[in-house]
């Protein structure tokens, strides 16, 4: 006979005790308000009439896909997750959009040497001089992701001495006379290295979502190559496609 084609359903087509228990888990975080301290563990295995190490399954699951999430030594109702729109705009201008307070905090400014690769991503010179921008992303004061930022030192000069870190990066090249045109963005799941873990203050199993993208403006010039690292617990992406004519 042929095995079920639904991963971690059984031949028999008997869902796993620890999934049985996490659709109920599921059913009792609709009624709760985000940030509402769920029952113990305790709790749930005597409800469900499991085991402590079933329901700490179900609950792991959980927080995997951001139905809930640590708050001190409790575990709460996660509220809904972001959504982005994988359009040409800032992490601020994204944020806003949904009626969320965007936060930054710096990281690193510094000034590189470009390497092939990010040269080859800039159109410079390999060894040219690039700054490199990383921040903390903050949604409504809680530490949602990673960015880093590569912009040539040659063509924003002031940068270094004008722009203010907490704020849009994109409003400060627009104000320069950057005009925005296109970009190329690659989308990939990863889990976060150790130094990222303690920045995020996210789980080292957590899957993040991790966006490489170059933009480029209305000449065809790279304007900026980025890395940015989100939590895959707190934000999903979506996109408009239209049918390529035939």
């Amino acid at each position: 006979m042929l095995a079920a084609s639904r991963a971690g359903v059984p031949e028999r087509g008997e869902l796993p005790k620890y999934f049985q228990v996490k659709q109920k888990i599921d059913a009792v975080l609709d009624e709760l308000g985000q940030g509402t301290p769920l029952p113990t563990e305790r709790e749930f295995a005597e409800r469900f009439g499991v085991s402590r190490m079933t329901v700490r399954q179900a609950i792991r699951e959980l927080r995997l896909e951001g139905r809930v999430q640590r708050s001190g030594r409790s575990t709460v109702a996660a509220g809904p997750k972001l959504v982005q729109p994988l359009i040409l705009a800032s992490y601020t201008e994204g944020l806003r959009r949904q009626g969320r307070r965007p936060g930054r905090e710096l990281v690193a400014f510094e000034q590189l040497a470009a390497d092939p690769a990010l040269a080859s991503g800039l159109l410079v010179e390999a060894g040219a001089p690039v700054f490199h921008l990383e921040r903390l992303l903050f949604a409504d004061e809680e530490r949602v992701g990673l960015e880093s930022t590569y912009l040539s030192a040659e063509r924003f000069p002031a940068l270094a001495t004008e722009f203010d870190p907490r704020t849009s990066l994109y409003a400060y090249l627009r104000a320069a006379g950057v005009v925005f045109a296109d970009a190329d963005e690659r989308i990939e799941t990863v889990l976060a290295s150790p130094r990222e873990v303690q920045l995020v203050g996210t789980s080292p199993a957590l899957p993040m979502l991790l966006l490489n993208r170059v933009t480029r403006d209305r000449d065809g010039r790279p304007v900026e190559c980025v890395r940015s690292l989100y939590r895959g617990d707190r934000f999903s992406f979506t996109a408009h496609l239209v049918a390529e004519e035939s």
